[in-house]
């Protein structure tokens, strides 16, 4: 018996160091965050860390103001409001949301539209097309794209550029008194486009490689596989070239150029820790697609069916009466064979 608790023991203890052997490359995600000034390469210091750029808009106001442009889309678009797969989308967001810098809640919507796209509104609003969802191939892919977007949110990359423009139009305001100048200015507004509602105003490319940046960091620490990001951009050169003209704006702006892809692969080596294992739920993923492809496809016929022609009884007009012999005849009633006197 004596001998029999030894070998136990000391199974236990070997099935206990290979336990910890196997999760080791895990449990350094919970070491502290450093002292250095330069938090952003530390991805132990996320949730600790000011990534967001200033702005003299407060952070009520973008809210606000992203809402208001949120609702303008709710009714202009067609959204999937399909509880299990809303529900799936927002879940996989807030796990990438929990493990980020980001300072708002942040809520996701999936809009019926073909397009292999995703867009941020100020104040935690983000958007995702119903062709990114059929582009991905694993889940750990959208939460790529929602890590990047979340980035954008936690940088407030919008309430920063509203924020460069409106100091910029400040700048020009004296080119208005100078006769001279007074040309100059009209061409730098229009160039600016300040006519256009500043929430849908692209990013630009230093904003992108931050969102890159910060999003690759967000997934590792959420627990997905920072390579299926590297993945989905591979998806979007392919469909480039596949298929010219499809690829979004918002990708056609700031396209996932070699140089791009470097950069993310460089991050993922050097700086990103390695993990024993990733959160894999491929098999939940694929039921949501199969739902929504049966859910597409319902709306599809419904729209065939409403689209098709329909034959309808001619309604009878009425003519004003006429004598045949004395009598009074109408064209909604048939003809009536008299005998000739």
């Amino acid at each position: 018996m004596r001998k029999m608790s030894f070998i136990s023991l000391g199974l236990a203890g070997f099935l206990l160091c290979g336990a910890v052997t196997a999760l080791a490359g895990d449990i350094a995600a919970v070491r502290p965050c450093s002292a250095s000034k330069d938090k952003m390469d530390d991805v132990y210091c996320i949730g600790q860390r000011r990534v967001a750029h200033r702005s003299m808009i407060s952070l009520q106001k973008e809210i606000a103001i992203g809402k208001k442009y949120a609702d303008q889309i709710d009714r202009s678009s067609k959204l999937v409001k399909d509880p299990v797969i809303t529900e799936y989308v927002n879940r996989v967001e807030q796990n990438i949301a929990e493990n980020s810098d980001a300072k708002v809640p942040i809520t996701v919507r999936v809009i019926n539209s073909p397009a292999i796209n995703a867009e941020t509104l100020p104040g935690g609003f983000i958007f995702v097309d119903t062709g990114l969802l059929h582009a991905a191939s694993s889940e750990a892919e959208l939460a790529g794209v929602l890590a990047h977007e979340t980035a954008h949110v936690a940088c407030r990359h919008w309430a920063s550029n509203v924020t460069k423009q409106t100091l910029l139009q400040y700048a020009m305001i004296p080119l208005i008194f100078t006769p001279m100048s007074y040309p100059v200015y009209i061409g730098l507004s229009e160039g600016m486009n300040f006519g256009i509602p500043m929430a849908f105003l692209k990013f630009s490319r230093e904003d992108e490689a931050q969102a890159d940046f910060l999003g690759l960091q967000y997934m590792w620490k959420a627990g997905y596989d920072p390579n299926a990001f590297l993945a989905m951009f591979a998806k979007i050169v392919q469909e480039s070239r596949t298929n010219p003209g499809s690829v979004p704006a918002v990708f056609m702006d700031h396209p996932p150029t070699q140089d791009r892809i470097i950069k993310a692969e460089e991050e993922i080596k050097t700086i990103l820790p390695k993990r024993s294992e990733y959160l894999v739920s491929d098999s939940e993923f694929q039921n949501v697609k199969d739902r929504l492809n049966a859910l597409l496809g319902t709306w599809k016929k419904v729209e065939s069916a409403s689209n098709k022609p329909t034959l309808r009884r001619r309604e009878p007009t009425s003519k004003q009466p006429t004598n045949t012999g004395g009598q009074s005849s109408t064209d909604d009633k048939p003809p009536v064979l008299r005998r000739r006197n």
